[in-house]
C-alpha cells in the first residue's frame, strides 16, 4: 500500500530511511529511484550515498554538514518535485547476460541439500509446478522472455534483486526453509517475487533455476567493463537473460578467465514509467510464453 505521505525514519546519526509504502508494488520502487536520481542531480549538501529497495530509500548523510531535520525538509522538497509516478523517466542501462538454465552446477546444489539437510524436489520442477507451468523448460522460456528490472543491489557485493517487467513472466515461489549452506557462484535464483544472481558462493534460500558464467562484481577491476566500477549493475538497470548451452557456457567462462570477454550493455536508454504502464495495460496478462 502506498502511503499518503512518505515516512521518514532515523538510522543512527548518519542514515535516514524514506519509505513510500509497505508492499512490493513496483511503483514504490520507481518513486525510490526517482528520489535517488533527484538527489544526485540536486547534489544535496551532506548527502553521501543512497541505497534503494522495493519501497524505500536509505540516504546516508554527514551530520556535520546537514542535520536530520534539515535533510527531511530537503527530501520532502525533492519528492514534491517528482510529480506522479507516471511522469518519471529514469536512466536505465540494459545488460544482456548469458544464462544456462537447468544447468548441472545448481542441480548439484539441490542434490547436496537433499542429501545433507532435507529431501526436496529439483528446484526448477518445483517452481514450475508452483506457478502452473507445463514443465521446467517452460519456466526457462518464461524467465528469459522479459527484461528484469533491477530493484536494488544488496546482500552481497553486486547482487541484484530483480523483478520481471512483463507481468506475463512473473514468477513467484517460497524460499528454502531452512536455507542452503552453499550456493554455486553465478547461480540464478527465484524467491518470493524476485530473481537474483549469487555473486559469491555461500548460503542461500532462493530456488535455483540456472547459472551465468559472467561475474557481477570484480574487486580487482580486471575486466574492461569494471574499469570505473567494481559492480556490474545498478538499481534501475534492466537485465535480459540470453539462454545458452553448456558448450557456450564453457566458452564464455574461458573468455572471462583470460580477460577477453566483452559484456553487452546498452547504456543510452531512458525508462519512461508512463510508457511502460501504458504498455502493461495493453497486454493480455493471462498469456504465457
Amino acid at each position: 500500500m502506498k502511503f499518503d505521505q512518505p515516512k521518514y525514519l532515523p538510522g543512527g546519526d548518519h542514515f535516514i530511511l524514506v519509505q513510500f509504502g509497505d508492499d512490493a508494488s513496483i511503483d514504490l520502487n520507481f518513486m525510490a529511484l526517482g528520489l535517488t536520481a533527484a538527489l544526485k542531480e540536486d547534489a544535496t549538501k551532506g548527502v553521501v550515498d543512497t541505497n534503494p529497495s522495493y519501497n524505500s530509500l536509505i540516504v546516508e548523510y554527514e551530520s556535520d554538514d546537514i542535520s536530520y531535520a534539515d535533510l527531511k525538509i530537503e527530501l520532502a522538497r525533492l519528492i514534491s518535485g517528482l510529480g506522479s509516478v507516471e511522469d518519471l523517466e529514469l536512466e536505465s542501462r540494459l545488460a544482456y547476460l548469458p544464462a544456462m538454465y537447468l544447468d548441472p552446477w545448481t542441480r548439484d546444489c539441490v542434490a547436496d541439500y537433499s542429501e545433507k539437510i532435507a529431501p526436496r524436489d529439483y528446484d526448477p520442477d518445483f517452481v514450475a509446478e508452483v506457478n502452473g507451468f507445463e514443465d521446467a523448460k517452460q519456466l526457462a522460456r518464461i524467465h528469459s522472455g522479459t527484461e528484469h528490472w533491477v530493484v536494488a543491489v544488496c546482500s552481497t557485493p553486486g547482487l541484484p534483486l530483480m523483478r520481471a517487467l512483463d507481468p506475463r513472466c512473473a514468477i513467484t515461489s517460497p524460499k528454502y526453509n531452512p536455507p542452503r549452506t552453499w550456493t554455486t557462484l553465478g547461480a540464478i535464483g527465484v524467491g518470493g517475487l524476485s530473481s537474483s544472481i549469487y555473486t559469491t558462493p555461500g548460503p542461500g534460500g532462493y530456488n535455483l533455476i540456472g547459472r551465468t558464467p559472467v561475474p557481477l562484481w570484480d574487486p580487482q577491476q580486471r575486466l574492461p567493463v569494471f574499469k570505473d566500477r567494481v559492480v556490474l549493475l545498478d538499481a534501475a538497470d534492466r537485465v535480459k537473460f540470453v539462454p545458452i548451452g553448456e558448450e557456450e557456457f564453457e566458452y564464455i567462462e574461458a573468455r572471462v578467465a583470460d580477460g577477453s570477454y566483452e559484456f553487452n550493455i546498452t547504456a543510452y536508454q531512458r525508462f519512461s514509467v508512463g510508457a511502460y504502464k501504458k504498455w502493461v495495460a495493453s497486454l493480455n496478462q493471462d498469456g504465457r510464453f
